[in-house]
């Protein structure tokens, strides 16, 4: 039986299927009997939906108004979601969160990343995820699988090619958090990968002390 309250996280690119996967992950583990709760940034409840609809529909904004207001979204949602699941024993995986924003608005629009780190570090009062998984693609490829594009969709491909080298070293940065994930593999494939990343972490969390 795996351990209860484990904050497992998904990080990527645009189109590289990490929503899907989230569920299929979801699915599994709640096939397994095992109590998990599947979430997202922006977006999770009343409050998180105004702000998404602001952030990925709205007019264009300025990187400092962005990271606030996607601050404000994690900030709402630690305290009124993922810190009461985690609490009560559940497996949590989040699409997207602190990661993203040290990424979008660091690595991709140029603001401090230290300062990123230190805002995060406010927002969620030090929340952290136990693994992070990092669906790796070619952001001409991924931006190919979107149908709708939102107002971050739209970015120039450049801007998408810096978030991907952001994602990836951010994961250089932190070996031991992130499991990182070949996306351009069919979704069965990367399904499996995400899987076995999964487990892995959750019986590592088991045999510790």
């Amino acid at each position: 039986m795996y351990p209860p309250a484990v904050f497992v996280t998904l990080e990527g690119p645009e189109g590289a299927g990490k929503s899907t996967v989230a569920h299929l992950l979801a699915e599994r583990l709640r096939g397994g009997g095992h109590k998990a709760l599947l979430t997202r940034e922006p977006g999770s409840g009343e409050v998180g939906s105004r702000l998404r609809e602001l952030l990925l529909s709205g007019e264009d904004l300025d990187p400092w108004t962005e990271t606030f207001l996607f601050l404000a979204d994690r900030a709402h949602h630690v305290r009124t979601c993922l810190t009461p699941a985690l609490g009560a024993g559940s497996l949590v995986l989040c699409d997207r969160f602190t990661d993203s924003t040290v990424v979008y608005q660091g690595h991709a629009r140029g603001l401090p990343i230290e300062t990123l780190r230190e805002l995060n570090d406010h927002a969620t009062g030090g929340l952290a995820p136990d693994l992070t998984l990092l669906f790796d693609l070619d952001p001409a490829i991924g931006l190919a699988r979107v149908a709708a594009k939102d107002r971050l969709d739209r970015q120039p491909l450049e801007f998408h090619e810096r978030v991907r080298a952001g994602f990836l070293a951010e994961a250089e940065r932190e070996p031991d958090r992130w499991a990182v994930l070949d996306a351009s593999a069919p979704i069965g494939s990367v399904t499996e990968s995400a899987w076995s990343a999964l487990t892995s972490r959750l019986r590592q969390v088991t045999l510790s002390p």
